[in-house]
This record gives structure tokens, C-alpha cells and sequence, in this order.
């Protein structure tokens, strides 16, 4: 139980510094800032992602009170050929795609702090963070169009 009130800290905390990195994003007041349909979608998905998952962690940690670690965790992705297919591809977007991606194409969009997205994932989902990133590139493409 311990190690998902850590998890979920360090979460929130990671949630805190998106918000922070891309306050200039969010302040109201400039052509564009309303949520657009894409991006609400892109919210959207995230929340359901970082529930869903949660949901599953939360009941792992439950069934494998004195195993729970993240050793544990990744050797249990492995459990069966079917598993072990979804598992090698979640892990090679998430550890290695994702976090090139976002530090790579991120400041090519003029992103800053693009390091706290794959940070994030590792606290919160996959699908969180990448949701969250898209729907910052959605408001950063905004932003540009702008001139701010």
C-alpha cells in the first residue's frame, strides 16, 4: 500500500511540473486557448488510461502484498506468449520510443521541459502521459499560431 501512495505522490507531483513547464499553455486570454475537440479528446483518453491502470495496479498490489516491486511487476508481463507480445511493445514505446520522441520532437515544437513526460509515465500510465503530451502539442501548435 505504501509503495502506491508513493507512486501516486510522485504522480501528482509530475502532474504539477507539466502544469508548470507549460503554465504560458494554459493561462487563459490569447487566441486559441480554449480546449479544442482534439485535445478534449486527448484529455480524455489520458484520464481513462490513468484510471483503467490504476485500477489494475491497485488490485496487484493487493493480490501480491509482499512481492509487489517493479522486478515483480515486469516478470508478470511475461506470464504467457500473448502477454509477453503486448508486454515487449508497451515497454519498448514506453522506455524507449516515447521518451525519444518527446525530448527529440518536443523542443523542435518549442516545447519545454519535455523530459516530464516520460517521467510522468512512469508514475501515473503510458497513456496518460503520451495523452497529455498530445494534447500540449496540440495547444503548442496553438500557441505558435498565435504569436505570443
Amino acid at each position: 500500500m505504501t509503495s502506491l501512495l508513493i507512486h501516486a505522490t510522485l504522480g501528482f507531483i509530475t502532474l504539477l511540473l507539466f502544469f508548470r513547464f507549460n503554465f504560458y499553455l494554459y493561462k487563459p486570454g490569447w487566441s486559441g486557448s480554449r480546449v479544442s475537440l482534439i485535445e478534449a479528446v486527448y484529455y480524455l483518453l489520458a484520464v481513462g488510461s490513468v484510471c483503467i491502470g490504476w485500477y489494475f495496479n491497485i488490485k496487484y498490489v493487493f493480490a501480491y502484498p509482499v512481492e509487489a516491486s517493479w522486478v515483480h511487476y515486469t516478470k508478470m508481463l511475461f506470464t504467457n506468449p500473448a502477454a509477453g507480445s503486448g508486454a515487449q511493445d508497451l515497454l519498448t514505446a514506453n522506455v524507449f520510443l516515447f521518451p525519444l520522441w518527446t525530448i527529440i520532437d518536443g523542443p523542435r515544437r518549442g516545447m519545454k521541459q519535455t523530459w516530464i513526460y516520460f517521467v510522468m509515465s512512469l508514475f501515473t500510465s503510458f497513456g496518460f502521459a503520451m495523452g497529455l503530451y498530445l494534447a500540449a502539442q496540440e495547444r503548442q501548435v496553438r500557441w505558435l499560431k498565435s504569436g505570443q
